[in-house]
């Protein structure tokens, strides 16, 4: 028995899977004690699938508890000591601006991890080479450990010397002075936690660390508590931003990699979702109350990233590549000064809720709307609320006075919140030379698969995948995922025939050490694999891409040239085939695939067509009276089952909506296939 649990802003996922299926629920989540969310699934997952906590012999977990300490500015108050002369490199940052023009912009450096007053310059140097120029000043270090616990109060400390990845000694003895002086204190070690150069990413993602590492400690302390109380004895694995995950206690060594994996299981849900339906390139569209994520499936991979961004703020650390905007079900809609209808980027969250959930909120929201035109069933949404329609419409009627009528101000929000996610979706397709024509999308999110096919239409998409359990598919995704270790050093090498003995010996003893640390962190599982990579450039050039090195070809330092000039050209449309080429940084991820759940859904058999449940009027147009439009039941179709729209097929995590000229049918694979004709 596995038992996975992903906490959204609006609802937390469950997913049982064992000998008998999978079974699924979802929870209110509880944004002031997540825990409390996690208690309540587990809880709710035992009485649906009715199974002894005890069984349980994986538990997996995806939270945003460290992402949402910083974008609320929550995290622990943090020190940084840095080489004397180099303490404001994080306040100084690179000089870029997102907004060349704005004359206004503040600041686009973290700042707020650790201000001027709580960074202290320490008297030592160590070389490009590594080698020790001036030796560490221990008792200034003391000193300051003192200064900055006794004055400032500080709740963890960050660690982040010039050219410490060439030589750690500085700050290992750093770590060692902090637990005599101040025991308990949490430290972050830039040579432990992002060992390669470029001083200001580095002490970023250091600070970053830092400031998440004691919410994430007190996180997993309090859930913990709550599986021993549930009678779950199961290790806590955890989501990394990378799509993969590692034990809690690799987590706490380095619980940066943490910071932006919510998305990622969604991502990975989705793909593995597109590639039994069969569609290997896919968008995921992941709609749940709060936002939309977006990611692009390339031949049933996800893209990975190194150069993402929390807040506005860069994080260097490897990631899927996904697109978040502020469109959920959640989002608020609202005219702006000049009578323009918007919608989001704010929500209204779980607590109140939109309108419609009775608890306290009267703001105009996505359900709302989609409730007063039909698409949505009062008596049963997604997570067991009951919904007030009266209260949905009665918030529509602030902004439809202006607007003509309550169905022109409903449509109106929907066409808005659809067409911001196709936007969105262009920005990671059309606007980096990817036709989104040439794939499928992938509808998850409890509001995807209501959404999926305006947003489908919209950009000329003719095939929309609806997996089985879209609304928890985020959660699903966590039981596919790879458990990871992952190495990386710095390598400044020119990428010539003999430089291949230095790459092959260092690639080899950072695989060793992933390994070690997968073996010692995982009880069983299925094959290990390794990837090696390189960051490579054109010498003289400032940044670089990353490439796969193969250490079995006759000649792995031309094989990764090859690359480097393919990935080039797909980057910037040129290569430079007679550049000299140089490495920068090696990498090497070691991994170990899971179990994958069992699918009862996987193969499906053909069945006779059922009766619509009911009959329920539906709007799909604002120039055109309601319909009574069919509605179904998503367990009672079968293998081969189709209908032309409109037309609503309702299901306990999620309803998705066939449009007027758009027809879907039951795959053998567990999905709905929507498709539309030649797009207009």
């Amino acid at each position: 028995m596995q038992i996975a649990i992903d906490i959204g802003g609006t609802f937390t996922d469950v997913v049982a899977a064992g000998p008998t299926g999978i079974c699924a629920v979802k929870v209110p989540s509880n944004r002031a004690d997540p825990v409390a969310a996690v208690e309540a699934g587990i809880a709710a997952i035992a009485a649906a699938a009715n199974i002894d906590p005890s069984a349980v012999r994986r538990f997996v977990h995806g939270t945003t508890v460290a992402t949402n300490a910083v974008l609320t500015r929550r995290g622990a108050r943090v020190g940084l000591l840095a080489t004397a002369g180099f303490e404001d490199t994080l306040e100084i940052g690179r000089q870029k601006r997102s907004r060349m023009y704005d004359l206004l912009q503040p600041p686009e450096t973290p700042v707020f991890l650790a201000p001027r007053r709580q960074r202290i310059g320490i008297v030592e140097r160590v070389a490009a080479d590594g080698q020790i120029i001036d030796p560490l000043d221990e008792e200034g270090v003391r000193q300051a450990i003192v200064r900055l616990v006794e004055r400032h109060r500080i709740e963890a400390l960050a660690v982040a010397y010039l050219f410490s990845f060439r030589n750690p000694s500085h700050e290992r003895r750093t770590r060692d002075i902090a637990a005599s002086v101040a025991p308990g204190l949490p430290v972050s070690l830039s040579s432990e936690i992002d060992p390669v150069f470029r001083e200001y990413e580095r002490t970023c993602v250091t600070a970053f660390d830092a400031y998440v590492r004691p919410v994430m400690s007190g996180y997993l302390k309090r859930l913990g508590a709550v599986l021993a109380r549930a009678g779950v004895q199961a290790p806590v694995e955890m989501m990394q931003s990378r799509g993969a995950v590692a034990s809690a206690a690799r987590i706490l060594e380095r619980p940066v990699v943490s910071l932006l994996s919510g998305p990622a299981a969604g991502a990975l849900g989705g793909a593995v979702a597109g590639r039994l339906a069969g569609h290997a390139h896919c968008v995921t569209l992941d709609m749940g109350g709060t936002s939309a994520d977006i990611a692009v499936i390339h031949s049933g991979r996800m893209v990975p990233t190194r150069e993402g961004r929390i807040g506005g703020y860069p994080l260097r650390v490897q990631m899927v590549d996904v697109h978040t905007i502020g469109a959920g079900g959640g989002s608020i809609a609202r005219l702006d000064d000049g009578g323009a209808l918007k919608v989001g980027p704010d929500s209204a969250e779980a607590d109140p809720g939109p309108a419609c959930y009775v608890r306290g909120g009267t703001a105009p929201t996505v359900t709302d709307a989609s409730l007063v035109l039909g698409l949505l069933d009062a008596e049963s949404f997604a997570g067991g609320i009951r919904l007030d329609r009266s209260r949905a419409e009665a918030a529509l009627d602030r902004i439809a006075v202006q607007l003509g009528s309550r169905p022109r101000a409903a449509h109106g929000i929907l066409t808005v919140c659809n067409e911001a996610m196709a936007e969105a979706i262009r920005a990671v397709t059309v606007r980096r030379g990817i036709d989104p024509r040439d794939f499928a999308l992938v509808a998850l999110g409890g509001a995807g698969p209501v959404h999926a096919g305006r947003v489908a239409r919209a950009l000329g998409i003719r095939t929309v995948v609806v997996p089985p359990r879209p609304g928890v598919l985020a959660a699903e995704g966590l039981l596919h995922a790879p458990i990871e270790e992952e190495r990386h050093k710095t390598f400044f090498q020119p990428a010539i025939a003999t430089t291949a003995s230095a790459l092959c010996s260092t690639l080899d003893s950072l695989a060793a050490e992933a390994r070690a640390k997968l073996s010692g962190s995982v009880a069983d599982g299925g094959a290990e694999y390794v990837r090696h990579a390189a960051d490579m450039r054109y010498a003289g050039q400032s940044y670089e891409l990353e490439v796969g090195v193969n250490l079995a070809a006759a000649d792995p330092v031309a094989g990764a040239v090859a690359s480097f000039h393919s990935a080039h050209r797909v980057a910037y449309g040129r290569a430079q085939q007679s550049e000299p080429v140089e490495f920068v940084n090696l990498r090497v991820v070691a991994g170990r695939l899971r179990q994958a759940p069992c699918n009862e859904d996987a193969l499906w058999s053909p069945g006779g067509k059922p009766p619509p449940t009911r009959l329920r009027l539906a709007s799909f147009s604002a120039d055109a009276a309601a319909t009574q439009t069919p509605v179904f039941s998503r367990a009672l179709l079968a293998a081969g089952w189709s209908i032309s729209g409109p037309a609503i097929i309702e299901q306990s995590d999620t309803t998705t909506v066939v449009y007027p000229g758009q027809t879907c049918r039951a795959d053998a694979c567990g999905a709905l296939i929507l498709s539309w004709g030649e797009p207009a």
